[in-house]
């Protein structure tokens, strides 16, 4: 218990700490006009307050990645707590703050056109490509998972066929309409209930003095997978995502002032990091040690052990509620998946979003794509899914380390954690044997370094000849005045 609530302790004090020491590196303007204002369009262009800014935010990012990630990175133990608050507070909150403030200096961009801005034309295709692939795989991930967790609550009484059907029409509708409409009206509401419903369940714990283990670094899993990398791909949202960079973007079209970027972006990251410590907490403590929690997730996945305890800290009706709050969390990160990828596509082809027509036809063949997704197995979706996530992340912490070395600022705040996870992007891939080359570790690990070290230098020699050329890191709005 004690490691748990120092854990709580930790990422609220990083905060206010580190994530005001990174708000400063990177420095903030008051007075600079945002996207919101300069190019309003009442479609993506919308100024919204600080706080619903910051609850639509936490929705956006946190689909079940705090909520599932947690419990199946619970099987490694108390050293999943070091990752959720080592990883949000350094590398997971530095990426979305960085994130989201160079894209409100460049028009509300998404990371495919940061990533050709600042690591090289040809960037744009790949990210693209990998950005479009994450986002229709999270949008499937969160179709999947709420409707199980739907089925499950109503005892099987209405057919996934039809729940799923149901969340597919509202992710269409929430994709195409202004983002004041739907998201901007109803998510504060749901993200007041997202965070009840997790402070619901850890109190519980606390109250009910659950036997949360203490701190030790040995490796807890039953089949006794390796903490390097798998835990780095199993815990992601609550620690580092590259799925918040294609979020990110949403709200800086959204966000009214850039001293408001700490709360919205480094905040939010910081309130994902205190809910997957709670559900990781949970995992460990109420299922008669790793191996009950394994068997649980065998039979039933992370949803049912979602279920189970809620149920058991707050009772049928408190516990139906939390259920809730984690079932429209997929729900509201799914839609805006799909509207970021929306938004991806229209950016790269130049396509005006300002018809309704123009927004539905982007957004159909996507759908399309997703529906049939769906038939595959929900285990082998979000294995692919952490990766191109993690793949994500790195790209978008190396185009912040890019803007802070060409700004002459501590680019280190963002080049360390990209380095390291860059490496363990590699290790994954050379060690993990369904999709990857099912090398063994050892040889992934230097394969891991010997990869890392050479895009390390490919950045280096890239960030120098970018400096003295004459290039620009923020859009001109000089001329701009807000009432003007």
């Amino acid at each position: 218990m004690i490691t748990f609530l120092v854990c709580i302790v930790l990422l609220i004090v990083g905060y206010f700490t580190y994530g005001k020491y990174v708000e400063k590196v990177f420095g903030e303007k008051e007075e600079r006009p945002t996207p919101a204002y300069v190019n309003a369009d009442g479609v993506d262009y919308v100024p919204m307050s600080t706080p619903k800014n910051s609850l639509i935010q936490l929705l956006n990012i946190a689909g079940v990645g705090p909520v599932f990630g947690p419990i199946a990175g619970a099987l490694y133990g108390p050293v999943a707590f070091v990752w959720i608050v080592v990883g949000c507070i350094f590398a997971g909150a530095v990426h979305d703050y960085l994130t989201g403030m160079i894209s409100i200096r460049n028009r509300g961009a998404h990371l495919p056109e940061l990533a050709s801005k600042f690591l090289g034309k040809y960037m744009r295709h790949i990210v693209n490509v990998f950005a479009l692939l994450l986002l229709v795989l999270v949008g499937t991930v969160f179709v999947s998972s709420p409707a199980m967790l739907l089925f499950n609550l109503m005892e099987a009484k209405i057919s996934i066929a039809i729940i799923t059907f149901v969340i597919f029409a509202y992710y269409i509708l929430a994709t195409v309409l202004p983002v004041d409409k739907i998201i901007g009206r109803f998510y504060p509401f749901f993200g007041a209930l997202l965070v009840i419903s997790a402070l619901g369940v850890g109190i519980g714990l606390v109250v009910t003095g659950s036997p949360i283990p203490e701190l030790t670094l040995k490796n807890m899993h039953p089949a006794a997978l390796p903490i390097f990398p798998l835990i780095f791909f199993t815990i992601t949202c609550g620690a580092l995502s590259g799925f918040h960079a294609t979020q990110s973007p949403i709200i800086s079209r959204t966000t009214k002032n850039e001293r408001e970027g700490r709360k919205i972006f480094y905040g939010m990251m910081i309130t994902e990091g205190i809910i997957a410590m709670i559900w990781a907490a949970a995992a460990m403590s109420l299922f008669n040690g790793y191996g009950g929690l394994s068997e649980m997730i065998a039979a039933g996945g992370p949803a049912a052990v979602v279920s189970e305890a809620s149920l058991l800290m707050l009772g049928s009706i408190g516990g139906t509620l939390a259920i809730l709050g984690v079932i429209i969390l997929p729900i509201t990160s799914g839609d805006t998946a799909f509207r970021a990828a929306r938004m991806i596509i229209a950016d790269y082809f130049k396509f005006a979003q300002g018809k309704m027509l123009s927004r539905i036809w982007i957004a159909v063949p996507l759908f399309v794509i997703s529906y049939a997704l769906t038939k595959m197995d929900f285990n082998i979706l979000w294995r692919y899914f952490s990766w191109a996530n993690q793949v994500t992340a790195v790209i978008a912490l190396w185009v912040g380390a890019m803007y802070l070395f060409l700004s002459f600022k501590n680019h280190w705040i963002a080049t360390v954690p990209a380095i390291f996870m860059t490496s363990m992007v590699f290790v994954y891939i050379l060690f993990e044997p369904t999709m990857g080359f099912g090398l063994p570790l050892t040889a992934s690990y230097v394969g891991g370094a010997v990869g890392a070290m050479a895009i390390t230098a490919l950045f280096f020699t890239h960030a120098n000849k970018q400096r003295g050329t004459g290039f620009v890191l923020d859009e001109d709005v000089s001329g701009y005045k807000i009432n003007g």
